[in-house]
């Protein structure tokens, strides 16, 4: 993609991280002003401790760590770091993609912040991280299957979850979608909702006794 909207000072650097990791990355790309290292998943820990570590770089602080899915792509999974060097004011992206069973090594021992965010990824997206120290769920409930930010996981989920009170506790159930009650108008939402909200009532009342 073109870079004309990038930096010199960016395009500099990326030019430099190629020549460096040139092995180890993919491909570079450009989205308008900002760089993208798609790197091959077993070296990008080797992308991100030089990114971090190389005096022309520094870029010390991983900003953020997503997941994002592509199910028409054979390795439909992708992990997105996005890393910001205060140092010499410039942000840089690394992508890296995986399929649904093949783990992405854990950047948790080289920033404090990928633990929870890779926890996160791992929960929504199913995206599995080797050496991470602990891996578990972060957002779901314990007893959730799937990972629901999946193009293919159900808007409805597959269960849901109330108080019992005969039970006593919190019961799982499969969804149960009654659509018996349920009517549609169809309308604008500007144009068809007509519902009276509380207190309109009032605004009546008032118009009524200046009437009098």
């Amino acid at each position: 993609m073109p870079r004309a909207e990038a930096s010199q000072a960016l395009k500099d650097l990326v030019d430099y991280i190629s020549a460096q990791m040139d092995e180890a990355l993919i491909s570079v790309e450009w989205a308008g002003d900002e760089a993208v290292l798609r790197a091959r998943p077993q070296s990008v820990l080797k992308v991100l401790r030089f990114l971090r570590d190389d005096s022309q770089c520094l870029f010390k602080n991983m900003v953020d760590l997503c997941g994002a899915d592509y199910p028409e792509r054979e390795q439909r999974l992708e992990v997105v770091y996005n890393l910001l060097s205060v140092s010499h004011n410039l942000r840089m992206r690394v992508k890296v993609t995986t399929d649904e069973e093949t783990p992405v090594p854990s950047a948790s021992a080289l920033f404090a912040s990928a633990e929870w965010n890779e926890r996160e990824a791992w929960d929504m997206y199913g995206i599995f991280f080797s050496d991470h120290p602990d891996l578990r769920r972060i957002l779901t409930d314990y007893g959730f299957e799937g990972h629901p930010m999946r193009k293919d996981f159900p808007l409805t989920g597959h269960v849901e979850v109330r108080y019992d009170d005969e039970l006593k506790r919190v019961v799982y159930e499969p969804v149960k979608l009654t659509q018996d009650f349920r009517t549609f108008d169809f309308l604008s939402p500007w144009e068809g909702a007509q519902a009276v909200l509380p207190g309109d009532d009032k605004a009546t009342e008032g118009e009524d006794a200046g009437a009098d």
